[in-house]
C-alpha cells in the first residue's frame, strides 16, 4: 500500500483574527498578489493542492501553486451570527456554553462535533488516495483532522493552537500518523 502525505497549512492572518473577531469571508493581511507562488518550490515533486473556498484560503494556496482545487470538506466552521463579531462583545454564557458542549451551535451555526465529523470523513477518504495532498485551510479544520488522527476526545479540541502559515504534516499507511519534520 502506497503512503498518502498530507500538508495541512493554515491561511495566512487576516484583519478580524487580529481583532479577535470570528472570521467571515475576508482577504488576507499580506500582499499575496506580490508573494504569488513565493512557496510553490517548497515540496519535492508536485503535490496536489486543494483549499477551501474562501478568500483567505484561496489567496493563501496562490502562494504554494496557481493550481489549486477547491474542496468543501475544508470550508471554516459555520459561525452562522457570530461571523465578523468581536469575541469579547459576545454572550458570555454563550460562549462558555459553545467551547464546552461539542454538540452546541449557539451561533446558528455549525457546532465542533459536526465540523469535526466532517473533516473526518474527508479524511476517511483520503486513505485511499496515495500521493502528497497539500490542503490550505482553517484553524479549526486543522484542530478536527488532528482529533481524527490522534484519536482525541473532542474535549482537547481547544487546546490546539494552529498559527498563520503553520504546517502540521500526517501520513498514512495502514493508520495515520503525525509527522514532525525539521526545516533546518
Amino acid at each position: 500500500m502506497q503512503t498518502t502525505r498530507l500538508t495541512l497549512i493554515c491561511h495566512a492572518a487576516t484583519p478580524l483574527q487580529k481583532q479577535g473577531r470570528f472570521p467571515d469571508d475576508e482577504s488576507v493581511v499580506m500582499d499575496w498578489q506580490s508573494a504569488a507562488l513565493s512557496h510553490a518550490g517548497r515540496f519535492k515533486k508536485n503535490p496536489r493542492l486543494v483549499c477551501a473556498p474562501e478568500a483567505r484560503t484561496r489567496q493563501t494556496a496562490g502562494l504554494f501553486g496557481d493550481n489549486a482545487q477547491i474542496e468543501q470538506a475544508l470550508r471554516d466552521a459555520d459561525f452562522g451570527h457570530w461571523k465578523g463579531q468581536a469575541i469579547s462583545q459576545l454572550d458570555a454564557d454563550q460562549l462558555t456554553a459553545w467551547m464546552t458542549d461539542s454538540t452546541g451551535a449557539p451561533h446558528g451555526g455549525e457546532s465542533v462535533e459536526q465540523l469535526c465529523a466532517r473533516v473526518g470523513q474527508w479524511m476517511k477518504a483520503l486513505e485511499t488516495q496515495p500521493g502528497h495532498i497539500v490542503a490550505i485551510t482553517h484553524p479549526f479544520v486543522i484542530r478536527a483532522a488532528m482529533l481524527y488522527v490522534l484519536q482525541f476526545p473532542m474535549s482537547m479540541f481547544y487546546r490546539i493552537d494552529v498559527e498563520p502559515l503553520s504546517a502540521t504534516e500526517l501520513r498514512f499507511n495502514n493508520v495515520w500518523r503525525l509527522r514532525l519534520e525539521t526545516h533546518a
